[in-house]
């Protein structure tokens, strides 16, 4: 069905567009698919009286909302930023699958309490051929929207599909423990539908606290990626004349709105011009190969000073004493008449009980130990990956 519809409606989309059409057709036909699912349930679960067929058909209308916000993500990625909205709208996506996901766990919980009361005052579960029919149909017809939010996500590379696609997945599983639970009745007479229920109540409340985790993060400020970190620093480390990147930032506002802000350390005898002309030819990959709006910082370094190499390279293990995840940039040594000025940022991994004034002190201690004439001038520095 879906091969067919995107033969009719997206033959004639430029290339830029299909993606956002692909999408914006998944979720559309994923929104149809669960609300019919929802009333063939429902009714089912009306005839039968089984409170687990009631549970999995709320489970299909909350993944109807579902689909709903992913249409809304792939509506609002292409809307362009305003003046009121400089990042664009993308956020939207998030705000809107916290909402479903409060609703979700709102629901499971709900039918929580009906299947408790369902275990404990058991009641005669209907389980003529009606109502089996309708819940062996929509195991097929959750395989078919796994298959296709599979096949498609892959091929437009969208998380979003493909999470639906496994969603899909773990929906046809719940019904068929809500199947199970009808022949059984049908052929023992013995009632497990309260405990059934009970299942599928717990793997909706799951979904719903992991659903709203995953839409929490992202507006909360989430660190990015370490796939993500990495590419970057393998891009901008590809260039000539970069010697190191820190201070890497990464902020999330949507699909396809991520900024990006470095520290590129870059030789101080290099040509401003030309060093300037690399900075920006590495900003237009990064946004070619990440779609990422990026600006980078340029901290000139001294790179035929051996004295400075060496002594950095020694700080930099002696911090370590500190903390193994150490790091230090933007090393400089200011010789004077009396001692000699060590002057560095250091990076203070998450997860250290000291603070940063502790650490400050610690390092300081350590670098005046190192040489009598050494005093550190250490800046402490958080880490954003």
């Amino acid at each position: 069905m879906i091969t067919l519809l995107s033969q009719i409606f997206l033959k004639n989309k430029e290339d830029t567009k299909k993606r956002q059409a692909y999408g914006t057709l998944c979720s559309i036909v994923g929104i149809m698919l669960n609300i019919l699912l929802f009333a063939g349930k429902y009714i089912a679960g009306l005839i039968s009286g089984s409170v687990a067929v009631m549970a999995d058909a709320f489970n299909n209308l909350s993944d109807a909302g579902s689909s709903f916000v992913t249409l809304a993500g792939f509506l609002f990625a292409g809307k362009r930023p305003d003046s009121d909205h400089p990042f664009g709208h993308g956020r939207f996506e998030y705000i809107s699958g916290f909402v479903v996901s409060v609703a979700i766990l709102m629901m499971g919980l709900e039918l929580l309490k009906s299947s408790i009361t369902k275990i404990v005052h058991p009641e005669p579960v209907d389980t003529g051929m009606l109502s089996l029919v309708i819940i062996a149909a929509s195991i097929l017809v959750k395989l078919y929207m796994a298959f296709y939010n599979q096949r498609i996500g892959k091929r437009i590379d969208s998380a979003a599909m493909l999470a639906t696609a496994v969603d899909s997945l773990s929906d046809m599983v719940a019904t068929t423990v809500v199947l199970i639970a009808m022949l059984v009745m049908k052929y023992t007479g013995i009632n497990i539908d309260g405990i059934c229920g009970l299942l599928v109540a717990v793997f909706i409340v799951y979904a719903g606290i992991k659903a709203a985790k995953e839409t929490m993060d992202p507006l909360l400020g989430m660190a990015p990626s370490k796939e993500l970190v990495e590419r970057i620093e393998e891009i901008v480390m590809s260039h000539d004349n970069i010697e190191g990147i820190h201070d890497l930032v990464v902020h999330d506002y949507g699909p396809g709105r991520r900024m990006v802000s470095l520290h590129a350390e870059v030789p101080g005898n290099c040509n401003i011009f030309e060093i300037h002309d690399r900075i920006d030819h590495i900003e237009r990959e990064l946004k070619e190969e990440l779609d990422c709006e990026t600006v980078i910082h340029m901290d000139p370094i001294e790179v035929d000073n051996e004295e400075i190499k060496k002594m950095k390279k020694i700080v930099a293990e002696a911090v370590k004493q500190v903390h193994k995840d150490m790091t230090v940039h933007d090393f400089r040594m200011v010789p004077g008449p009396t001692h000699t000025n060590l002057i560095f940022d250091a990076v203070m991994p998450y997860g250290m009980k000291l603070s940063k004034s502790e650490v400050k002190k610690e390092i300081e201690d350590i670098v005046e130990g190192l040489h009598g004439d050494y005093f550190a001038v250490v800046d402490i520095d958080q880490s954003y990956v």
